[in-house]
């Protein structure tokens, strides 16, 4: 990886994956694995999890984007992931709004800083 940047991963419906894709973060490493999975209702929670895990064990990626909806599913994985890279983002889809109060890693930032540190 030396001289060349990180990867976005990303996790979710169809509609997501496939906009992030067309913009241009689809790519597979040299073991031919893709940086993105599109969850639909037939994908099993097992392999939801072992293509999260497997971008967290990824040197390329440096940021994963995740549905909100399904990082719900796994929470107790993404709540396990304690590093700064790569970088999970929660995102809202289609189908699903964004609920801060559900953000593991938002609720994380939070209680680094107090009222007096934000002046």
């Amino acid at each position: 990886m030396a001289g060349r940047g990180k990867l976005i991963a990303v996790l979710g419906d169809e509609d997501t994956v496939t906009g992030f894709l067309l913009g241009g973060v689809g790519e597979l490493d040299k073991h031919r694995r893709p940086n993105f999975l599109v969850v639909e209702k037939e994908t099993a929670l097992a392999e939801i999890e072992e293509a999260f895990r497997g971008f967290l064990c990824r040197d390329d990626i440096g940021i994963i984007l995740i549905n909100q909806y399904i990082a719900e599913m796994i929470r107790h994985v993404i709540d396990a992931h304690n590093k700064s890279i790569p970088a999970v983002l929660e995102i809202p889809s289609k189908e699903h709004p964004y609920d801060a109060s559900k953000d593991s890693i938002l609720r994380r930032a939070k209680g680094m800083f107090t009222a007096e540190d934000l002046r």
